[in-house]
């Protein structure tokens, strides 16, 4: 069989699921920086600035979420990340 190219599967993280603490995104964050030619330490101490969560799920959005889909039900996260 052939076919025309497509585009590749979206990398998705579910934020509700066991990958979608912290600690992942961080661990994440940190491999795509050096993948993509990046500081992986400025986006890091950015994502850790303070201790809210919610804060440091917008920073990986705001870094990769041109390729990663963030997945959640929580309501409050969803409103946040539209501010």
């Amino acid at each position: 069989m052939i076919r025309k190219t497509t585009r590749a599967s979206e990398i998705v993280i579910d934020l509700d699921g066991p990958n979608g603490n912290a600690f992942y995104l961080l661990k994440v964050a940190k491999e795509y920086a050096h993948s993509m030619g990046m500081k992986a330490s400025p986006i890091m101490s950015e994502m850790c600035a303070g201790t809210d969560y919610y804060k440091l799920v917008k920073v990986f959005e705001k870094y990769f979420g041109h390729f990663v889909v963030l997945e959640t039900n929580n309501p409050e996260l969803l409103k946040y990340m539209q501010k």
